[in-house]
């Protein structure tokens, strides 16, 4: 993970559980980002847990120690460019994750995921 890296939320989780590997890629990362779209998805896993109090005050001190990035216009350009293309293709990817893409381009940052199906898009790192 050298470099600037957005993270995924399933690294996310790996980060929360300690992961060797993440926690190793995440100390030779030269900056590392998370998505808002990434805040939302941990809020909604968090909160249909068995102990949700525990996991919002976990992801309270990961967005407090950690730079967010938000979606904006640019951001939405690219989602539409991502989006189009892959209808056309026949490819489809989850909305959420079209997001986290966009964020990626529109930074330049490379993304950090276990998921398959963000090698369909593009140009992504």
């Amino acid at each position: 993970m050298n470099g600037k890296c957005l993270l995924d939320t399933n690294i996310v989780i790996g980060l929360f559980a300690a992961e060797p590997a993440v926690m190793q890629g995440l100390r030779e990362a030269e900056q590392v980002f998370i998505p808002s779209i990434v805040i939302g998805e941990l809020y909604y896993g968090a909160l249909h847990s068995t102990r949700a109090e525990e996991n919002v005050v976990r992801i309270e001190q990961l967005v407090a120690s950690s730079a967010i990035l938000n979606c904006d216009v640019v951001t939405a350009r690219h989602y539409g460019g991502i989006k189009n293309e892959l209808r056309r293709e026949g490819r489809p990817v989850p909305e959420n994750d079209l997001w986290i893409a966009a964020l990626a381009l529109q930074y330049q940052l490379t993304l950090i995921t276990r998921d398959k199906h963000f090698a369909e898009i593009p140009d992504l790192q």
